[in-house]
């Protein structure tokens, strides 16, 4: 049987993503979701996890530029946002990668030419996806209203969007919402490797 390019380019992807993890203690479902603060915006202003304490959820997505993955999903996060905002739900954005293409500059115009209505935040030292354990792009964390871990993973589970049977973060963000738990807490990302420096990743 034949793969469409699309197939190919996932399952190349995919095999770039599951490089070794970010982090040998990352966070577990439930617990206390790393603070962070101090990590410079596309709008050029210092942001920090407790700018976002009146939010009752949050949606935490380390993405990047030049990854197909993270681009195929771009839409879909605006989307998100836009469905959720008047749920009080925080979509925020993080890149990690130090690759000329993902860099400050650059970022700023991907978030105009895309009408990111959501922050994106560059984060240089690549602290906050090391103390997440970030693997690929993109990969998603929704905290809870107390900012606990809920929820790790995909967004959903197909790159193409028409296709996507299973919306994972959407339904973790309904179920939370809802006083409930998420009915799953726990997927596989699938995407590029964030490209960790190993001077960062032993720290």
């Amino acid at each position: 049987m034949r793969c469409s390019r699309m197939n190919l380019l996932l399952i190349l992807v995919a095999a770039m993503g599951f490089a070794a993890p970010a982090s040998a203690a990352a966070p577990q479902i439930g617990d206390p979701a790393p603070a962070f603060s101090g990590l410079i915006g596309t709008d050029d202003q210092k942001h920090g996890l407790t700018d976002y304490k009146d939010a009752e959820l949050i949606v935490l997505v380390f993405t990047c530029n030049h990854c197909p993955v993270a681009k195929a999903y771009e839409d879909r996060l605006v989307a998100l946002q836009k469905d959720y905002k008047d749920k009080n739900v925080q979509l925020v954005a993080v890149n990690c990668n130090n690759l000329p293409a993902d860099r400050l500059e650059p970022m700023k115009k991907r978030a105009k030419a895309k009408g990111f209505n959501f922050p994106y935040l560059y984060d240089s030292s690549q602290k906050t996806g090391v103390d997440y354990g970030a693997k690929v792009t993109p990969h998603a964390f929704v905290l809870d209203k107390n900012r606990n871990l809920a929820y790790v993973g995909a967004i959903d589970d197909n790159m193409t969007a028409k296709k996507a049977e299973k919306h994972y973060v959407r339904d973790a963000l309904d179920a939370l919402l809802d006083g409930k738990q998420p009915p799953k807490t726990e997927t596989k990302a699938v995407g590029c490797s964030i490209k960790y420096e190993k001077k960062k990743m032993n720290k």
